[in-house]
């Protein structure tokens, strides 16, 4: 048997809810995973999970060994890591989460740079709204906007967002343009659903901190769509810099309340806790870091 290889397959059963999820994640059949985990069993003399045809879950044994193993493992893993990054080039798998808009739009011309600045490192990236498990899904990295959400997660800064209040001239025309954020509870919202807590809108007037609950009519989970209804004349939408920018360059929609000092929303790098940064991760970071920084304008 080999017994780093069952180990490793336990824990990834344990971490991926299940055989099939696990072996599909190792290149191996479900039948394969199973037999390994059954002989690891066998080895140990322990029950370590209870199989049902719906589930799997651990034992009291299972859960002790799994707390002992899984910690031996990482610990092997940053070893391992850790001679790589010895290497004067970091080569090697990047797994990349990012919002679908935002890594479409502005994450992909640093990628692509990145990439063409690094042919070592191989790119597999994820394009997704969802908030996916970077453990479970094996990730090591993450573009977020937002504090992380979890705490063990670990978050670097990369750079920050502006958020930015805008409807269309002909709108304005015809409801009138709002002078303060109270005036806009007369006016048709449209809300971008990939805020936190969408219907409340922050505003900062010097020393004056207003919020507003505008549940709109118009709700999409897709800035560019908010955009999109903006343009037409549908209402007010609050969306980042990035996204509103070109539309304001065009005259298509108008910035309301520019004086005041824009709600920021920072965008983060988030890697999985208790993990050594391997180098190729580290690269990538700290080549975003350059490339943008907490002073980058994204209407540029």
């Amino acid at each position: 048997m080999d017994r780093l290889a069952a180990d490793r397959m336990f824990v990834q059963v344990v971490r991926m809810g299940g055989f099939s999820a696990a072996a599909a994640r190792a290149g191996v059949s479900p039948g394969q995973a199973s037999k390994l985990v059954s002989r690891l069993e066998s080895h140990l003399g322990l029950r370590l999970l209870t199989r049902t045809t719906r589930a799997i879950s651990l034992t009291p044994e299972g859960e002790a060994y799994l707390a002992s193993i899984a910690a031996i493992l990482d610990q092997l893993d940053d070893l391992d890591d850790s001679l790589r990054d010895a290497a004067a080039n970091p080569s090697g798998l990047l797994r990349l989460t990012a919002p679908l808009t935002f890594g479409t739009v502005q994450l992909m011309p640093a990628l692509n740079d990145f990439a063409r600045a690094h042919p070592a490192v191989t790119l597999q990236v994820d394009f997704t709204d969802d908030i996916v498990s970077l453990a479970q899904q094996g990730v090591d990295l993450a573009i977020r906007a937002g504090q992380p959400r979890d705490s063990t997660l670990v978050g670097r800064k990369l750079a920050v967002m502006r958020i930015q209040v805008v409807a269309a001239p002909a709108y304005l025309a015809a409801r009138g343009t709002p002078q303060r954020p109270e005036d806009l509870r007369g006016h048709a919202i449209i809300t971008d659903l990939n805020f936190a807590q969408p219907d409340d809108w922050q505003f900062q007037d010097g020393s004056r901190r207003v919020t507003l609950s505008l549940p709109g009519r118009l709700r999409f989970s897709n800035a560019e769509a908010c955009v999109s209804a903006a343009i037409a004349g549908l209402g007010v939408t609050r969306v980042p810099d990035f996204i509103a920018a070109p539309a304001i360059r065009d005259g298509a929609l108008t910035q309301l309340f520019a004086p005041m000092t824009p709600q920021q929303v920072p965008i983060m790098a988030i890697t999985p806790p208790g993990r050594h940064m391997p180098a190729r991760v580290r690269l990538l970071v700290d080549f975003l870091r350059d490339r943008w920084g907490p002073d980058h304008r994204w209407d540029d």
